[in-house]
C-alpha cells in the first residue's frame, strides 16, 4: 500500500489550483475545500448543494466517526461556491459526475490529483493527501498537536504528527 504525503509547499499547491482551475471549476473547488476543512474524502465526495451555499461554518456528521465536525469557510472560497453553484438545485452533489450526476468516485478523485501533481512534478499523492495537507499546513500554522489529533479522532499526538509526515518531514532533512 503506497503512503501518500501531504503537499508541503505553498507554491505547488497553487499551482496544481491554477491547473485545476483550467481544467475544471469542480477539480478545483474539490481539491480546494479538502485542503482547506480536513474532512475525509467520503464525506467530502457527499457534499450537496445546501450544505455550502451561503455559508462561512458548515457543520456535518462524519461517516467513518459518526461524530459532527465543523469547518469554516472564508468569504473569497464562499465567493467561489456560491458562484459555482448558482445554477444548481439545493439538492444536488456538489461534485458530481457529469455522466450520473451522483458524486464523481474516488478512483476519479485520484486520477484527477495524480495529473495535476505529476503536472507540477509531485509524485505519492493519493485521496488523502487532501486531508494531510490540511493537517500539515494547520499544525504548521498552529503547533497545536491535540486540536488536530481531536479534529483527526486519532488514538495519540504521535499517530497524527505521522499522519501529516512529520516524522518524514525530519527524516529527509537529515538524509
Amino acid at each position: 500500500m503506497q503512503i501518500v504525503q501531504p503537499i508541503r509547499d505553498h507554491e505547488k499547491i497553487e499551482e496544481i489550483q491554477e491547473i485545476l482551475k483550467r481544467h475544471s471549476m469542480r477539480d478545483w473547488l474539490l481539491f480546494t475545500i479538502g485542503i482547506n476543512s480536513g474532512l475525509h474524502l467520503s464525506d467530502l465526495l457527499t457534499l450537496r448543494v445546501k450544505d455550502l451555499k451561503d455559508k462561512s461554518k458548515v457543520t456535518i456528521r462524519e461517516e467513518k466517526t459518526g461524530k459532527e465536525k465543523t469547518f469554516f469557510i472564508n468569504q473569497q472560497l464562499s465567493e467561489k461556491i456560491n458562484e459555482y453553484v448558482a445554477y444548481m438545485d439545493d439538492e444536488d452533489f456538489l461534485f458530481p459526475s457529469q455522466r450520473t450526476g451522483r458524486p464523481i468516485k474516488r478512483i476519479r478523485v485520484y486520477r484527477i490529483l495524480n495529473e495535476a501533481a505529476k503536472q507540477v512534478g509531485l509524485e505519492d499523492i493519493g485521496t488523502h493527501t487532501l486531508r494531510k495537507t490540511f493537517g500539515y499546513h494547520y499544525y504548521q500554522r498552529t503547533k497545536n498537536i491535540s486540536v488536530l489529533r481531536d479534529l483527526f479522532n486519532h488514538s495519540a499526538p504521535s499517530v497524527t504528527l505521522k499522519y501529516i509526515g512529520i516524522g518524514q518531514e525530519k527524516q529527509a532533512s537529515r538524509g
